[in-house]
Formats: C-alpha cells, sequence, structure tokens
C-alpha cells in the first residue's frame, strides 16, 4: 500500500476532490445533511467570503494512489487570535477514512503550515467565524444531522485522541417539544418586560431587516458575543454576506427582534424551519433538481421542526429574563405553521444561564460534541 501524500489544493482537480469527498466518507449515512458544494467553494473566494480579508486559509486533500481519502482547511483568523491574544491555526471541514496515517497527515500538515506563519496551538473544528460549523460530534450518532452543525462518523473522536489532542470547550444542542401554550412563566416575564421596561418583538419589513435593522442586528450578536469562545467580530462587508445570502430566504416571521422604548434593537433570534431533508435530496448540488427541494422546503412546505440558529440580547439587557419575549412570540407562531419541535445550535455547556433559559420547555440535551487543541511541535 502506498504512503499517503498530502497535497496543498493548487488546481481545479484538487479542488474537486476537496469538494467531493463526503460523498466517499457518507455513502449509505443517513443522518449525514451534506453542505452544499458551492457553499464550499466560495469558502475560498474572497469576492463571496469577506471573512479572507483578515484570514490566511489553506485547504489540504490527502491521497493514496492518487485517490482522495482525506481532507481539512487551515484557518490563521489575525482578528480572533488578537482578540484572545492567541497564536492558533485552526482546522475546519476535517474528513478522513478510518485510518490513522491519513487524519495523522492531514493535521499534521495544518499544524506545520500554521508554524511557518508562527502559530503555536493547533485547535478545531473551528471555522473563520463563530458562525461556521464548529465543534467535532462525540455522541448521538444515530440523531439526524443539521444544516448548521457538524455531523461526522464515531471514529473520528477516536483518532482526536490517539493523536495526543485534548479538550478545549464542549457545546451541547438543545432540543425541545414545541409546547401548545406558553408556559405560564414566560408569559408572565413577558408581560412584565412589556409594561415595566418597554420591550416588544417588533415585526420589520424584509426592506428594514436587509438595511439598517439587520445591521443592527448583527452589530448586537458581534457585542453579545464578544466574550464567548472563538469569537471573531463580524466585519461590514460580513454583515452584508449573511443578510443577502440568508435573510432573503427564511420566514421573517421565525426572527422575532425585541426593541426598547427607544426603538433601539436589544434582542433577536434567528430561527429557520430545517432544510436537513431538503439538502440530503439535494445531495450537495443545486443542479438539476437541488434548487426545487430547496425551494420546496421554504416556500411550499415547511419542515415539522425549526434551528435556533442565533440568540442573542444586548449585555445591559441580560439577565432580565428577556429570552422570555422571544418563547411568548415564536411558541404561537411555531403551533400556527405545523413546527413540532426545535433543536438549537452548540452552546458551551459551562453558559449555565443561557442552558437554564430552556428548563421550562422541558428541554434534551443532545449531540456533545468537541473543540479539540495540540501545541505545536515546531521541531
Amino acid at each position: 500500500m502506498m504512503k499517503v501524500e498530502v497535497r496543498k489544493v493548487m488546481c481545479r482537480r484538487e479542488m474537486d476532490d476537496f469538494v467531493r469527498l463526503p460523498r466517499l466518507i457518507y455513502q449509505g449515512v443517513p443522518q449525514y445533511v451534506p453542505d452544499l458544494e458551492s457553499d464550499i467553494r466560495a469558502v475560498f473566494k474572497p469576492t463571496s467570503n469577506p471573512g479572507l480579508d483578515f484570514s490566511s486559509i489553506q485547504p489540504f486533500v490527502a491521497y493514496r494512489d492518487d485517490v482522495a481519502i482525506g481532507r481539512v482547511v487551515g484557518i490563521v483568523n489575525r482578528k480572533a487570535n488578537e482578540h484572545w491574544n492567541a497564536r492558533n491555526v485552526r482546522f475546519s471541514l476535517l474528513e478522513f477514512i478510518d485510518d490513522e496515517e491519513v487524519s495523522r497527515a492531514l493535521l499534521d500538515a495544518v499544524s506545520r503550515w500554521g508554524a511557518s506563519l508562527g502559530m503555536e496551538t493547533i485547535q478545531g473544528p473551528l471555522g473563520i467565524t463563530d458562525f461556521d460549523k464548529e465543534g467535532m460530534l462525540l455522541e448521538d450518532f444515530d440523531m439526524m444531522g443539521s444544516m448548521t452543525a457538524i455531523y461526522n462518523p464515531d471514529y473520528y473522536p477516536r483518532h482526536m485522541e490517539a493523536l495526543g489532542f485534548e479538550k478545549e470547550v464542549d457545546w451541547l444542542q438543545v432540543r425541545i417539544n414545541i409546547p401548545e401554550q406558553v408556559p405560564a412563566k414566560y408569559a408572565r416575564v413577558a408581560q412584565y418586560l412589556r409594561e415595566s421596561a418597554g420591550l416588544q418583538v417588533k415585526q420589520f419589513s424584509l426592506k428594514e431587516v436587509m438595511g439598517k435593522t439587520g445591521h443592527a442586528v448583527f452589530e448586537l450578536f458581534n457585542e453579545a458575543y464578544a466574550p464567548i469562545f472563538g469569537f471573531s467580530k463580524l466585519s461590514t462587508e460580513q454583515i452584508d454576506t449573511y443578510l443577502h445570502r440568508y435573510l432573503r430566504i427564511i420566514d421573517l416571521r421565525f426572527i422575532p427582534i425585541i426593541v426598547n422604548e427607544h426603538d433601539e434593537v436589544v434582542g433577536a433570534a434567528v430561527t429557520i424551519a430545517s432544510l436537513a431533508e431538503a439538502l440530503q435530496k439535494a445531495n450537495g448540488r443545486l443542479w438539476p433538481t437541488g434548487w426545487w427541494h430547496l425551494l420546496k422546503a421554504l416556500k411550499l412546505k415547511h419542515a415539522d421542526h425549526v434551528e435556533m440558529l442565533l440568540i442573542a440580547v444586548r449585555p445591559d439587557y441580560q439577565g432580565l429574563g428577556v429570552n422570555a419575549l422571544f418563547f411568548d412570540n415564536l411558541i404561537p407562531i411555531y403551533n400556527k405553521c405545523g413546527i413540532r419541535w426545535a433543536e438549537t445550535g452548540p452552546q458551551l455547556e459551562d453558559n449555565i444561564r443561557e442552558l437554564a433559559q430552556w428548563k421550562p420547555l422541558n428541554p434534551q440535551y443532545v449531540k456533545r460534541r468537541r473543540c479539540y487543541k495540540k501545541i505545536i511541535n515546531s521541531k
């Protein structure tokens, strides 16, 4: 058997191998939800990914006998390293067959590349920003994946431990059934906040969300998420990209925005009817029929569950129970739209206040995932 060869992606054939590799890894895996191949290609294009303005990025593909058997991306986010006073190279989009020679070769390639740029630690899976997919799945491999979180085979964590990687942080996801009525605790707190604090959920038009209001929402995310592990502040260009790429397709009823008596945005939640099944039917490609599966899921027939992508409250309003306004608003809407259950994105296991807000909804904590780290051996 020939030795594993890791190549920097330098040509179209290697990029094609990079993008298409999950077809090999996840063939016959019903839980896997593929990314759109066009979205993966866009990661590496400055015209599509403003995060490259402050990040260096290098994709690699592992080959044996000239057949692609693994991939990974190395990322040096200069803005995040400055924010956290660190010298980290991140790895992302990691995929490999169950062969330690392959996983070792890929992660060693990222370490060497990072060391050449002065980095001292390798960590991941992490993307350029906190809004990218992050965290290797450790459990619940039998559960359906989602469009916004990593799914990986159960042998991946075993490889990480064998290669000497250690836990940096863990995340959990929260799964809830949507009740027929707003729980009394949420209803009381929401009413109190409306009467005493002048807070209200305000409905905005698409034009407003695509403009000043949308920017205010993302600036709120920047402010609220600043202390959270892995944070990298979104630039104006990144905000514009997110607004134009995603906000046009999301049902605005599923995006409650909270304002105070001065009409300032102090809270926002971005939720979306799941596209997991539509993405599976599309099999990673918009053409020839993938676009139809996605359009149908977005506009014609919602899935019976939502993904709660982002929830944030302005720091000076945190601790007041503002999240009750989100639930008070969303639960009746979900019921009207036939939404039966919801799942959050990854939430840090030590963020007790964030996890505790779900208790009135009898939450199930699922899909533990991990960010690993390892000191780079410069020798």
